[in-house]
């Protein structure tokens, strides 16, 4: 009988050990602040795309575009140029617009229906649906994860891209320039 009683008294001690640490595990969740409750504002890290933009131009066989005179609201939250590929060069500047929205220019001298498809995440031409915008026509895109205009000049495709209104998707391309 005695091997009964401890055995009983371990199950109870087991559970009661249990039940202790989940209120203290509760407890904590409870009292540590969570990623949902901070400010966005305040989420996004943004970066310096300076050194990369002036590498791209460089580097790439076509005219890579950069922004000018955005204002301190839009900030750089992603970079990236691939040249491993001669022929399917790329450019990436992302950005946060003043609404808290995203653009983004891409560019590529690979396949224009193929890279359009991908940056977009399957979005597609709107008819004959277009935007003039400093002087040059841009195709509008939809459907997909993003809106976009896309221009295509001497086999190289622009994208700007984004969740950002239609005006701020124009401003961003308005504001692109071969060289600074």
């Amino acid at each position: 009988m005695a091997a009964d009683k401890r055995g009983n008294k371990t199950v109870r001690d087991l559970v009661l050990s249990l039940v202790v640490l989940g209120v203290a595990v509760y407890g904590i969740y409870l009292f540590i602040p969570h990623g949902s409750k901070k400010d966005p504002g305040t989420a996004v890290r943004t970066v310096s795309y300076t050194v990369e933009l002036q590498q791209a131009r460089r580097d790439a066989p076509y005219k890579v575009l950069g922004p000018e005179g955005l204002g301190a609201r839009w900030r750089a939250t992603s970079v990236s140029y691939d040249g491993s590929d001669r022929h399917n060069v790329t450019w990436h500047l992302g950005f946060v617009d003043p609404e808290e929205q995203y653009a983004a220019v891409e560019q590529s001298n690979g396949n224009g229906a193929d890279f359009v498809g991908q940056v977009t995440i399957g979005s597609h031409r709107d008819a004959s649906a277009t935007a003039t915008v400093d002087g040059q026509t841009w195709q509008r895109w939809s459907g997909g994860r993003y809106a976009a205009l896309v221009r295509q000049d001497s086999g190289v495709t622009t994208v700007v891209l984004g969740t950002a209104p239609q005006t701020q998707l124009e401003q961003l391309a308005a504001s692109l320039r071969q060289s600074a």
